[in-house]
């Protein structure tokens, strides 16, 4: 397969997946291990593309981020939000500092992505079906404590196959925000979380980058920010009819193929 055809392929998967609570690590695990890369270099790519991807909800939310960081000395709400994405940022940060090389060793493979996937989906399902009061209904309304407690759930998102996007809105929905606004604050909390570990991994690199690998790293950024930005305006429509449960589902069906695969040795995965 052309290298170019395997970018493409990565950042649709990347992008697609990033913001839809179905996990775009565990995905890019199982395509790497399809595409039979598992380099050091195709793992960095992963890394860069998921931070292409967060530039998409940049670009959606360009006016909101713009108004929040001008106002910033001036607006108590801006000082709010701000404070609540810190809050919701630092369990996830902490965890993955103290915890990453055991987690990457032990779990960046298919089939404990494939377990999380089904778990997940599980979660998402209860979470669905248990009676639950919708007190916050917009980012304003959310209290800092609130974002914490969403970002203690969003520590769950170091598994691969969890999903960050999963995370964050199973804890937004259990701590009483409702689905449009659990899925809003998903999106914002993935902008300082995805670009501290891009930054983070490529500073840690180990290799330095090839004139291949930058030019692979370019096309899969490119067209996975116009997936993450086609997948953004898709999720927040729907969530504003539908509940997440047929992506809970999704999760369950797809994980438990892979499980089955595997179980059967038709798969080596």
């Amino acid at each position: 397969m052309a290298d170019w055809l395997i970018d493409v392929i990565l950042g649709l998967v990347e992008g697609f997946t990033e913001f839809l609570p179905i996990s775009s690590t565990g995905h890019l695990i199982i395509t790497r291990a399809l595409l039979n890369l598992e380099d050091e270099v195709g793992f960095r790519q992963m890394i860069v593309i998921q931070g292409a991807a967060i530039l998409a909800v940049c670009f959606q939310y360009r006016v909101r981020l713009w108004e929040t960081a001008t106002t910033l000395t001036s607006s108590a709400a801006s000082r709010r939000f701000v404070l609540g994405l810190f809050l919701a940022f630092l369990p996830a940060a902490v965890a993955g500092l103290a915890f990453e090389d055991t987690i990457r060793s032990v779990l960046f493979a298919p089939v404990p992505v494939a377990m999380a996937l089904v778990i997940g989906g599980v979660l998402i399902l209860w979470a669905e079906k248990r009676p639950h009061v919708e007190r916050v209904k917009s980012l304003v309304e959310l209290r800092p404590l609130d974002a914490f407690r969403v970002g203690l759930f969003q520590m769950l998102a170091l598994v691969p196959g969890t999903s960050r996007s999963a995370a964050t809105i199973l804890g937004g929905l259990l701590t009483g925000l409702d689905r449009r606004t659990a899925a809003e604050f998903s999106f914002f909390v993935a902008i300082p979380v995805m670009f501290a570990a891009t930054g983070y991994k490529l500073l840690d690199a180990r290799e330095p980058i090839t004139f291949d690998e930058a030019r692979s790293m370019i096309i899969s950024s490119v067209v996975a920010f116009f997936a993450a930005l086609i997948a953004i305006r898709f999720l927040l429509r729907f969530v504003s009819q539908h509940s997440f449960a047929i992506f809970a589902w999704y999760r369950i069906v797809f994980g438990g193929v892979i499980l089955l695969t595997w179980q059967m040795g038709w798969v080596q995965w």
